[in-house]
């Protein structure tokens, strides 16, 4: 009986902890999608706010506005393509940490922008712009080119593997269709002799009668159908004979 008791309370204990360990778990997911969605809020807020200030305020004050914009844009869609990539491609592992790299100078102008956003010297600010804006340009293009890169090698492999697809099914459809491979062996070859352009089948007979080349010592054949030779008249004058002079 107290085994029996004490196989209960550990199956209790086991359900319980198991329980809290489940609880624990979703509240945790559940705080990660919260914090997420709120992220993503916020970031869709900023580059909204940015958009504005890029047409509404002129000069210095817009172009960073500007310089932030392009910098968030690119960087974000950069790291989109290289984590969806890493799903099916790991050799792109190498390629995300110099991203990481990357995004560390992106951070830091991206925060240096963020203050220069309300710095009311604006002498200071359009002499500063020059620098910021070579910087802005140098993360940017190194981003660009790693997204394209990935994305290049994703349309490869893709291009790869419908190529060998697409021979694989010849095959098969060739395979499927097995009687047209039987009734080309079962036709029968075309004629040797093939009648030349303009041949009626006139001159393909007389051609077959043409006798070929005789062999030494064989009497040459005897003409058909000449005509008789003209019986001689007594009106008619004899030949005159060739002058032997």
């Amino acid at each position: 009986m107290e085994t029996v008791i004490a196989v209960f309370a550990l199956l209790f204990l086991v359900l319980v902890g198991l329980g809290a360990y489940a609880t624990v778990k979703a509240v945790g997911a559940a705080r990660r999608g919260v914090d997420r969605t709120i992220t993503q809020a916020r970031r869709t807020v900023e580059d909204h706010t940015l958009r504005a200030k890029s047409f509404a305020q002129p000069g210095p004050a817009g172009e960073i506005a500007q310089l932030r914009l392009a910098l968030r844009t690119s960087m974000r869609a950069t790291q989109d393509a290289l984590h969806a990539g890493a799903a099916e491609d790991e050799s792109l592992k190498e390629s995300i940490g110099l991203f990481e790299r990357l995004s560390v100078h992106g951070r830091e102008l991206d925060a240096d922008l963020k203050r220069l956003e309300s710095e009311p010297d604006r002498a200071t600010l359009a002499a500063r712009l020059p620098g910021l804006r070579e910087r802005t340009e140098r993360i940017t293009r190194s981003a660009d080119a790693l997204r394209w890169a990935v994305r290049d090698r994703a349309r490869r492999f893709a291009d790869d593997d419908l190529g060998s697809l697409t021979a694989q099914i010849g095959i098969e459809a060739d395979a499927l269709r097995h009687w047209t491979r039987a009734d080309n062996a079962g036709t029968p070859p075309p004629s040797q002799e093939a009648p030349a352009a303009g041949e009626g089948p006139g001159v393909r007979q007389d051609r077959r009668r043409t006798p070929g080349p005789r062999t030494a010592g064989e009497p040459a054949p005897q003409a058909i159908g000449l005509p008789p030779s003209r019986p001689a008249y007594p009106w008619q004058k004899k030949p005159r004979p060739e002058s032997t002079t």
